[in-house]
């Protein structure tokens, strides 16, 4: 069974924003998951393969795709209750003052499916976006994706395991990379010290402020 999922870098991830300022973007002008400021920055939805948000919505507007392993909000049925923001160990959700409506990551599904785009752009556009790739997405159950590859390859982990949620999204740990540097490399070719060594310099008998001067 299909599970699409976000796999994040913190090795690669320079704390940018772009995903944030991308999402907002598409997502507000978009028919999808608009969100709100309240929280801009809190948890993106990790869409569980066990959501505790499901379960506890009273009209089934919490509702996890079979297809695709999405989790998503059927916003005809949500009478924004916030039950599911209860239940959530993420803090993945908030409250659509406008709507009255719960509001959460819908991983681009408008995007992922939308056979007008090229194919390399059906993808959510925190992933398009981000300038040092920190970001993949792909099926976690394909063995042969590059999502599944970097988590087996990486070490990478869920958030909060012991709520035995499984989220889908996971997190690849930062590692330390051994850098060699040459000694050519730390010469500046350009070395501004080295510049003013070789320029004029002021005559050393002129008067000074400090000497003109009652500090």
């Amino acid at each position: 069974m299909t599970q699409l999922a976000l796999v994040i870098d913190l090795n690669t991830c320079v704390g940018c924003h772009a995903c944030v300022t991308s999402c907002k973007e598409w997502n507000t002008s978009g028919e999808a998951g608009p969100m709100v400021d309240r929280n801009p920055y809190a948890k993106s939805c990790l869409h569980c393969e066990d959501p505790p948000c499901v379960p506890v919505c009273p009209t089934g507007a919490s509702y996890k795709r079979p297809e695709d392993g999405i989790v998503l909000v059927d916003y005809d049925k949500c009478i924004g209750c916030e039950y599911c923001s209860w239940a959530c160990p993420y803090g993945a959700r908030e409250i659509d003052e406008q709507q009255k409506v719960m509001k959460k990551c819908t991983l681009c599904v408008d995007r992922i499916y939308d056979e007008t785009l090229p194919e390399a752009e059906r993808k959510p556009v925190c992933v398009l976006s981000c300038p040092t790739s920190a970001r993949i997405y792909g099926d976690i159950h394909d063995p042969e994706s590059e999502a599944s590859r970097a988590i087996n390859e990486s070490a990478g982990y869920q958030l909060m395991p012991e709520w035995s949620t499984n989220p889908a999204n996971h997190y690849l740990p930062r590692r330390k990379v051994k850098i060699t540097v040459h000694e050519e490399d730390l010469q500046r070719a350009d070395n501004p010290l080295r510049k003013e060594d070789r320029g004029p310099r002021a005559p050393t008998s002129r008067t000074t402020l400090d000497d003109s001067t009652s500090w």
